[in-house]
């Protein structure tokens, strides 16, 4: 997997494993670009925007450096999930929503540190 479409359809097919939604007209509506659009990027016949990167790589939950191939690793939080099940069958559903949204924070907050030490 070297190109960015290769690796853009990778890391959304990684997140429709979890929750079926994730189809292309899915996160074309969360980018605001037509479908078609979308799917291009992901054959590598068009290239997103500088701005339209960051938006997918916030919503897939990676970094633009992964997509670019600048990085071999994705830190997409679908990772963590088989770590995560421990205990899985004592914990509610709020309770993987909030370890998701804390998971997704630290991310957050990790991703500010690499720009900060990149200025």
């Amino acid at each position: 997997m070297h190109n960015f479409g290769d690796r853009l359809k990778a890391e959304r097919e990684k997140k429709k494993q979890d929750n079926t939604y994730w189809t292309q007209q899915y996160v074309a509506d969360k980018l605001g670009v037509a479908r078609s659009t979308y799917t291009a990027y992901e054959r590598g016949t068009k290239q997103p925007s500088l701005e339209t990167l960051k938006k997918i790589a916030d919503l897939l939950d990676t970094t633009t450096d992964f997509l670019l191939g600048r990085d071999n690793t994705s830190p997409n939080t679908s990772n963590i999930s088989y770590a995560a099940k421990d205990g899985a069958s004592s914990r509610t559903k709020e309770d993987d929503e909030e370890m998701t949204e804390k998971f997704r924070q630290f991310l957050e907050w990790q991703r500010e540190v690499k720009r900060r030490e990149g200025e």
